[in-house]
């Protein structure tokens, strides 16, 4: 039974995260709510690679890790933002505010419903997007022209997680069955690192993230390039065939 249920025991604790994260924010503790959302970052992508480990796999679990991503990866990060620098403009910060979990929630929705290849994702996973966002609310006094550039990034984050854009999909990375057991040592390692080497960790979590955003990004640019060479390239081979 404990075997069975350890996949959604790493899945309660990533919402547990994003709901005490929401709560730090309220209290102005944004650097605390910004590091909870990183290390709930380690417990999703923990989860269901524990669930195919043990062959414990489930709608359930599924749907739950979804609902759990839309509190901890949009609205926790949303929240932060809102409190470290939106606040400041308005009504169009509540709706960049809102704007970002929405667009994870939708982008949640269309993957459970998707039948797609698992190599990839169709459009930015919200987790990453929301270590992102976290990590830039974090340090956001380091960022130039911070008022005008994180607003941006975070709509633009909000459409990379909407858009058709393909990234490539990790979470199929497998953990022998044997090893399942470390995970909980690991975790908890992650953890202490976090909370007492804060700045060093999340500075380490950023730059992955950042380069997997804009892989996607490129990948998609250089695809669309090369689509309309080929397509240059035939209706130059039909002229001539006339």
């Amino acid at each position: 039974m404990f075997v069975k249920a350890l996949p959604s025991a790493f899945t309660i604790g990533n919402l547990f995260l994003g709901i005490i994260s929401i709560i730090l924010a309220f209290n102005d503790e944004f650097g605390l709510a910004a590091i909870l959302v990183i290390v709930g970052m380690l417990l999703d992508g923990l989860d269901g690679r524990i669930a195919r480990a043990l062959d414990v796999c489930s709608e359930f679990g599924r749907e739950l890790d979804s609902l759990s991503d839309v509190i901890s990866f949009g609205v926790a990060p949303a929240f932060i933002m809102y409190g470290v620098i939106l606040h400041e403009l308005g009504w169009i910060g509540m709706m960049i505010t809102s704007i970002f979990p929405i667009c994870g929630a939708l982008r949640l929705a269309r993957f459970n419903v998707m039948t797609t290849n698992p190599n990839y994702f169709v459009g930015l996973p919200i987790t990453a997007a929301g270590g992102i966002l976290a990590t830039m609310a974090l340090y956001h006094n380091l960022i130039p022209a911070s008022r005008v550039f994180l607003p941006i990034a975070m709509v633009g984050l909000s459409y990379l997680m909407i858009s058709r854009i393909k990234y490539p999909n990790f979470k199929k990375v497998g953990i022998p069955r044997a090893a399942y057991w470390i995970i909980p040592v690991l975790a908890a390692f992650v953890t202490f690192v976090f909370v007492y080497y804060p700045e060093q960790a999340s500075k380490l979590i950023f730059l992955p993230l950042a380069l997997y955003a804009l892989y996607g990004l490129k990948k998609n640019y250089s695809s669309r390039k090369k689509k309309r060479e080929v397509i240059v390239q035939d209706s130059y081979d039909s002229k001539f065939e006339m």
